[in-house]
């Protein structure tokens, strides 16, 4: 009989007395250092653009360590924005226990108004308006995909930053209009290739990448990978054993929170209701899962 893992205490939200709160988003808490930030992830998860009032043991830690393990993998790509992980003093020092694992401190750098997204699979909402009109976000593709499908090579599809509900997506050129032409051009090809590269590395490790999104900044004029790097919370992960097109494929990410809501009947919109323990339980196991296949070892292993 194999253990159970032991998880570290739950972080719902944060108070750090001394320090400023820069912002709170559905997951991290932003604090001002005054030259550099400090991001802490905490336990929270939305569904559905709503936080559900329970949180998902180590989820927090899972989506800091792997975004430090994807930052160093492809700095070669892009830098970011990680200064520290690990290195909490001064200030930050009475809660050094809790930001073991959780906190990253980072130079600040002035984040660019789109999400950039890269499209390797047909779901979501890419498979709705192909579904409708033979696009995904204007890029017209082959008649005949299912759902699932492979596409014939990966597709950037940018999208806009809402403070609330879902971003919404939008062509390359509109996108140039906010960015400009050079620097549209340069978020798209960084991102592509950021995604070739670990869509390779972790098709040995099992694992898909569907989709996923990324956030950059500008720090001094250059280009900063910035927030979180190919997590569950950003990507579609799905297990290669089993894949088949037409269908919708399981997932290491909130699959467990999703289905249970929707068998629910919740009418989608705040407050979200409190979570069983077995879906807390199986969630907490997937997010531990995606960390285990792609770094290599379990999440305690590296800490």
């Amino acid at each position: 009989m194999v253990a159970s893992p032991k998880l570290s205490p739950v972080i719902f939200e944060t108070n750090f007395a001394g320090l400023k709160l820069r912002a709170r988003g559905k997951v991290r808490d932003i604090y001002d250092l005054g030259d550099r930030l400090l991001l802490v992830a905490s336990d929270r998860l939305s569904a559905f653009d709503v936080v559900m009032p329970t949180p998902i043991p180590d989820k927090g830690r899972v989506l800091t360590q792997l975004s430090l393990f994807w930052f160093n993998k492809l700095s070669d790509v892009v830098p970011n924005h990680v200064v520290s992980t690990t290195n909490f003093d001064g200030e930050m020092a009475p809660y050094a226990a809790v930001l073991a694992g959780r906190g990253m401190v980072c130079r600040k750098a002035e984040p660019l108004p789109v999400e950039c997204v890269v499209r390797g699979y047909l779901a979501g909402s890419g498979l709705k308006e192909y579904k409708q009109n033979g696009t995904v976000c204007g890029i017209k593709l082959p008649g005949g995909l299912l759902e699932s499908s492979k596409l014939p090579e990966p597709i950037f599809t940018p999208a806009t930053k809402e403070t609330s509900g879902h971003d919404i997506n939008i062509s390359f050129d509109q996108m140039a209009k906010i960015t400009g032409e050079k620097l549209a051009a340069r978020l798209r090809d960084t991102s592509l290739e950021i995604y070739r590269r670990a869509s390779q590395y972790a098709a040995g490790r099992g694992i898909i990448i569907a989709d996923t999104k990324f956030e950059f900044g500008l720090e001094n004029g250059n280009l900063v990978w910035i927030d979180e790097a190919l997590t569950p919370d950003s990507s579609r992960f799905w297990p290669a054993d089993g894949f088949q097109p037409g269908r919708g494929q399981p997932s290491f990410d909130k699959q467990y929170v999703r289905d249970y809501l929707e068998r629910l009947g919740w009418n989608k919109q705040p407050p979200g209701p409190a979570l069983p323990a077995d879906v807390v339980v199986g969630t907490t196991a997937k997010y531990r899962e995606a960390y285990r296949r792609l770094v290599g070892h379990d999440l305690d292993n590296g800490l």
